[in-house]
């Protein structure tokens, strides 16, 4: 009992998901998503078959419709089933069971798909559409865009609960990860889900910059510790080991165990860097 919308990035090739509902952990069952093979919504009684399975197949290189057909004709409860499933070249595939518990629908665009059920009207899984498509920014941001528009519509009609955003690299390994996000209840899901996103793509954005990290983190109201790690590491990057040395000191007058904290992030070879700051201090 949920609403759900599967995305692509065309320009990036990042596949993701997007899910709120008022079932509790709903952020663990319904969004799956492998880099470079596709992303899928299972939901209404969710059978996770669907998105494990489901993936391994498109994987093979099988159509999703072909996995989704498969899937179906294994399952005693599939008129109880809806799922979504998004190929990474952006073919997809959508099922709603004839008992789903109503509304229940979807919708598809050139870039997305859109299901829900047990939600207040068919304009649901319709706005999410329109809103993914109108949005700007990263497909995280979009996704998110489209769940707030949802909800506008009047969401799931028993309320709030869980609430996840899972975005996957257009190519890497089945681990990896650009956003892996979700809230597991309560009323406030989606507002909380939007405050996590933001902090987590400016971490990202920090981590990821090639210079001025400690500035970008600072405007984006990140932890002071984390801006002046950042900090160290853009001091020493630029040569200036004065500054390094200086926002060490701070570190550690904070906690002295940060000394041996950066020493062993100096072994990763993006931190390489922060080597310097050991064998003159």
């Amino acid at each position: 009992m949920t609403y759900s919308i599967v995305g692509r990035d065309a320009a990036t090739g990042e596949l993701g998901v997007g899910v709120q509902s008022q079932a509790f952990n709903t952020g663990s069952a319904v969004p799956w998503a492998r880099p470079g093979v596709g992303a899928v919504a299972t939901q209404s009684f969710t059978d996770r078959r669907y998105g494990w399975r489901g993936l391994e197949l498109l994987a093979t290189g099988v159509s999703p419709d072909e996995a989704l057909a498969r899937l179906r004709a294994d399952d005693e409860l599939v008129d109880l089933r809806q799922v979504g499933m998004l190929a990474a070249d952006g073919t997809s595939a959508q099922w709603t069971g004839a008992n789903c518990v109503p509304s229940a629908g979807s919708a598809r665009g050139g870039s997305w798909i859109s299901q829900a059920n047990m939600v207040a009207s068919p304009r649901v899984w319709e706005a999410m559409g329109e809103a993914f498509d109108a949005a700007g920014g990263s497909l995280a941001l979009r996704l998110m865009d489209a769940l707030e528009a949802a909800e506008a519509e009047g969401g799931d009609w028993r309320g709030r609960g869980g609430a996840a955003i899972v975005v996957v690299p257009a190519q890497g390994e089945p681990w990896e990860r650009v956003i892996d996000l979700r809230v597991e209840e309560g009323d406030g899901s989606l507002l909380e889900l939007r405050r996590l996103l933001e902090r987590a793509l400016a971490y990202r954005a920090a981590n990821r910059a090639e210079t001025g990290r400690a500035a970008i983190a600072g405007a984006a109201g990140l932890p002071d510790t984390h801006v002046r790690l950042l900090a160290v590491w853009d001091a020493a990057e630029r040569g200036d080991l004065e500054d390094a040395r200086a926002q060490l000191a701070e570190l550690e007058r904070a906690d002295p165990r940060w000394r041996d904290a950066l020493r062993s992030m100096s072994l990763v070879p993006e931190l390489a860097a922060l080597q310097q700051l050991f064998s003159i201090s």
